[in-house]
């Protein structure tokens, strides 16, 4: 017998009596949580700088700690975005913005003249209302949980009910960071079950000192009118100018990658594209070529009907459901069909027409294309644009030369707060990254021609109606090394010299102590005309765990030495830099060595992963202890000359590369004496991780003309030398083998210094988790991935770059192919593609030549554990230390493909 369905419920209607009844609920409610953040700041006034500092830093790392979890939540649960992007967006508020704010004086006198007689007193404003968007749950509310606590301000926030779980996550993240920092309680609050009649009681609260209006312009025309100051936003529609002059691979790239990230979400993206004439053809072409899709005229309307709404004042809006939704899913809903590999969808549109719905804001992967005859005609364009819908938001341009008298006049007559001058205006927008004109902020003022209260970067300075011309810039790179490196055969001699050596500290692993090689640096030192203590710790394991490390300190602890001398290979050096550098830190009060929890936690901080060694939030401690002296016995991790140390976590057996300059030691001795019994096996796999670090560090996107030449030379060394080196016999020394060992041997070092200024990419950071996971060598998994992640990133077209000021347009495939022509393996007249290739077929060759299987299933993984853990180990890899330099910035779902092709 059939059954009935069940009639869709009906929304009960209040009637004026219960709508009201109901909003004095809301009011109580509200008014509860903000008498107690009153009392919060009431405790908050008698803090010190010093006090506010650690509670900032303390959130700060925080959220970095949780940036991709937050990530993945809020995509989730709003279905918007790119779980990546929003990671960055999440490292962006804590990492940029604490690194911006975190030396501003906000307490007591931040300012005196002398002369003029004044002094300027910081006091708290009190009470801040905080309105997060669905479009940025969890970064806005990281970033304006930083800037109430630095303030000594209170905040009860009111999320969007779309990521209510998300945002209150990051609050309640960076709230329990907070208050276990000494914070006082409920500085920090947010409405539980939001609503409407929530959010307007809180805005409308006599309590509040101030409303962070963030979101669509209903929200903040609603703080505006709510009887309490607002420093809100207004409606983002900014536009850029392409200039004749401009460099239009970059520009092309910057316009891209801005659309694509977080599917152009961020209110900064640029929504039309006015192009010179000129090159409009070009530029249009090449967008195409790159995974951008011109729609069809037939279907304007179609996409236009579902993605806009009228709004009477407003002009046309996004509809609810589009914010944040790729171009496919889009186009989709719309019915128009687009093909698969195409991404950002293109109108091109009339300048007459201005006001029609394409020409306005899209919050999603869609715009605009205009022709502009003449330079005047391009800011006649764009100031159309702004004074349609985006008045005061910002404004870019792509030109030749950053010094062009045009960009002022540009910046002049463009009615914008932020004038963004060659650079993806999305990330640019938001300041740090690609410029430091601005500071990093995630509410962006829009002056009084976006009828906006500030005009800049909401930060924790005045306010101020600015106009900024921000230029893109790549900050100065480096080349940092030890001290002295030593090279050649009994380069060892050099411990006879070596100043300030009274207690040497020796780290090694047993066959070190076991086949003499402990014993030769012995005899070094016993020459020294003054007798020289020595402590040896001798029982470095493979793949070191946190625990040796921690046994190591405690010797060092007990023994007090004024020089390490680390020997042997890459584990011994690893296991003996985080031995000392714990032991340093135990000798200054920061660490307890006789504590392991707390040590384990000073490692989970000092693992955080960081996007700008520069700017990383916890700091490395300058060693002043004892020196470091590193004697490697193998060839291949490079660790003598590198900033980096893998340490292995105990529990989870989870592979993390420590990375900051004061784990580079002050001393490399590079002799190649110490390499000439090395197994065979060890040779290989050495070697292979030789040539990830020369090849990761040529292509990486901090690579320059200072580490490139570099990491030729130690390419070259190897592909020449590590296969005589592999079949070399000590039983039967010959010139050439000898020849070839220490050549390897120099290689190796050559790379490290290399990478230990260009950085590495994914090869590693797949390495490290598989290796990790299935228990296989380090070189053996670099292996393994090494053919993959070629071809990952040798790749044209509709590729995302990873964002880094100096690397303006993509060019992995023209790396790698620089790479095979240098070694001869292609031809001036081949095509980089057919360079590629040669490059990946003579790999082969070498590990065909060393005995190296390079696939999982021949070095025993087990596929159904593979497919087990693929969620888990595509997060590890994604968040691993060496994925920020890597060319092409990895999808979590690319990494996964990227695991299962090794198999």
């Amino acid at each position: 017998m059939a059954t009935k369905k069940a009639a869709p419920a009906v929304k009960k209607v209040l009637t004026a009596e219960e709508k009201a009844a109901k909003f004095q609920e809301a009011v109580a409610y509200t008014d509860n949580l903000v008498k107690k953040a009153h009392e919060a700041v009431l405790k908050f006034e008698g803090y010190t700088q010093t006090q506010v500092d650690t509670i900032v830093a303390a959130m700060a790392l925080a959220a970095s700690k949780h940036s991709l979890e937050l990530a993945h939540e809020a995509v989730n649960e709003t279905g918007r975005g790119v779980v990546e992007d929003k990671d960055t967006k999440n490292h962006f508020a804590s990492e940029s913005v604490y690194n911006a704010i975190k030396n501003d004086k906000t307490v007591g006198v931040i300012a005196e003249n002398k002369v003029a007689g004044s002094v300027e007193i910081a006091s708290p404003l009190g009470v801040l209302a905080g309105i997060v968007p669905t479009t940025n749950p969890t970064s806005t509310a990281i970033f304006k949980s930083l800037l109430t606590a630095k303030t000594r301000n209170a905040i009860v926030f009111a999320f969007h009910p779309q990521a209510q779980k998300c945002s209150s996550h990051a609050a309640k993240i960076v709230y329990d960071a907070a208050v276990e920092a000494g914070a006082p309680e409920n500085f920090i609050q947010w409405i539980e079950v939001p609503s409407l009649d929530m959010t307007t009681a809180l805005i409308q609260n006599r309590g509040i000192a101030t409303i962070l209006a963030t979101g669509g312009p209903g929200m903040v025309n609603a703080a505006l009118k709510s009887g309490n100051p607002s420093l809100g936003v207004g409606a983002g529609n900014g536009a850029v100018y392409v200039d004749a002059t401009a460099n239009i691979e970059r520009a092309v790239e910057d316009l891209l990658l801005s659309k694509r990230f977080d599917n152009g979400m961020i209110c900064a993206t640029e929504n039309s594209a006015v192009i010179d004439a000129s090159i409009y053809d070009e530029f249009v072409a090449k967008m195409q070529a790159q995974g951008a899709y011109m729609v069809p005229k037939e279907d304007y309307k179609a996409i236009e009907s579902f993605v806009f709404v009228e709004r009477a004042g407003e002009g046309f809006g996004v509809t609810g459901p589009v914010a944040g939704r790729s171009g496919q899913w889009i186009a989709e809903q719309a019915g128009v069909n687009v093909p698969k590999d195409k991404d950002v969808l293109l109108f091109e549109l009339d300048k007459k027409n201005i006001g029609e719905a394409l020409s306005s804001e899209k919050l999603s992967p869609l715009l605009s294309l205009y022709k502009a005859e003449t330079r005047e005609e391009g800011i006649e364009i764009v100031r159309s644009l702004l004074a349609y819908q985006g008045a005061g938001h910002n404004a870019a341009i792509q030109i030749g030369a950053m010094d062009d008298p045009f960009v002022k006049e540009y910046g002049e007559k463009v009615e914008a707060s932020r004038i963004l001058v060659n650079q993806p205006d999305s990330i640019g927008g938001v300041g740090d990254i690609y410029t430091d004109a601005m500071r990093p902020s995630l509410t962006l003022g829009t002056g009084s021609w976006g009828k906006n209260s500030l005009s800049h970067n909401l930060s924790t300075y005045d306010l101020l109606n600015v106009k900024t011309v921000a230029k893109r810039r790549n900050r100065p790179q480096w080349v940092r090394l030890p001290k002295e490196i030593y090279y050649e055969k009994n380069a060892i001699s050099y411990l006879q010299e070596l100043p300030h050596v009274h207690k040497a500290f020796i780290v090694a692993d047993p066959g070190m102590v076991k086949f003499g090689f402990v014993d030769k640096v012995l005899e070094q030192l016993a020459i020294r005309p003054t007798q020289v203590e020595t402590s040896i710790y001798g029982s470095v394991q493979p793949d070191p765990t946190l625990s040796e490390a921690i046994a190591i300190a405690r010797q060092m602890k007990q023994f007090e030495p004024d020089t390490v001398i680390c020997l042997g290979g890459g584990s011994a050096l690893d296991a003996g830099k985080i031995g000392r550098l714990i032991y340093e830190y135990d000798a200054r009060g920061e660490a307890d060595l006789s504590d392991d929890a707390s040590l384990k936690e000073l490692f989970q901080e000092l693992a955080q992963k960081f996007v700008d060694i520069r700017k990383r939030i916890v700091k490395f401690y300058h060693p002043h202890k004892a020196q470091m002296v590193a004697i490697p016995t193998t060839s291949g991790t490079g660790s003598e000359v590198t900033p980096f140390a893998v340490i292995t976590d105990d529990e989870t057996h989870v592979k993390y590369p420590l990375a900051d300059y004061q784990l580079t030691p002050q001393v490399a001795i590079v002799d190649p004496e110490f390499v000439m019994t090395v197994p065979k096996r060890t040779v290989s796999w050495s070697g292979i991780d030789a040539m990830s670090h020369a090849l990761e560090s040529y292509v990486s996107v901090m690579a320059s003309d200072y580490t490139k030449p570099i990491s030729l030379q130690a390419i070259k060394l190897i592909f020449e030398n590590l296969t005589a080196s592999y079949h070399y016999d000590p039983a039967h020394p010959t010139k050439e083998g000898q020849k070839a060992r220490e050549n390897m041997h120099n290689a190796a070092t050559l790379a490290g210094m290399a990478f230990a200024n260009a950085f590495l990419g994914i090869n590693h950071s797949l390495a490290h988790k598989i290796g990790g996971e299935f228990g296989l060598p380090h070189g053996l998994a670099i292996a393994i991935a090494m053919p993959h992640v070629i071809k990952f990133n040798a790749v044209t077209g509709n590729v995302k770059r990873t964002p880094y000021p100096r690397y303006e347009t993509y060019r992995a495939q023209e790396d790698y192919a620089e790479i095979a022509r240098f070694m001869g393996f292609a031809g001036k007249e081949d095509s980089d593609e057919i360079a590629v290739q040669a490059l990946i077929a003579e790999l082969k060759k070498l590990t065909d030549s060393i005995d190296i299987n390079i696939t999982l299933s021949g070095n025993g993984v087990d596929k159904a554990h593979l497919e087990r853990e693929l969620d888990k180990l595509a997060d590890l890899v994604y968040d691993d230390q060496c994925t920020p330099a890597n060319p092409r910035q990895p999808r979590i779902d690319e990494i996964k493909q990227l695991l299962l092709d090794q198999y």
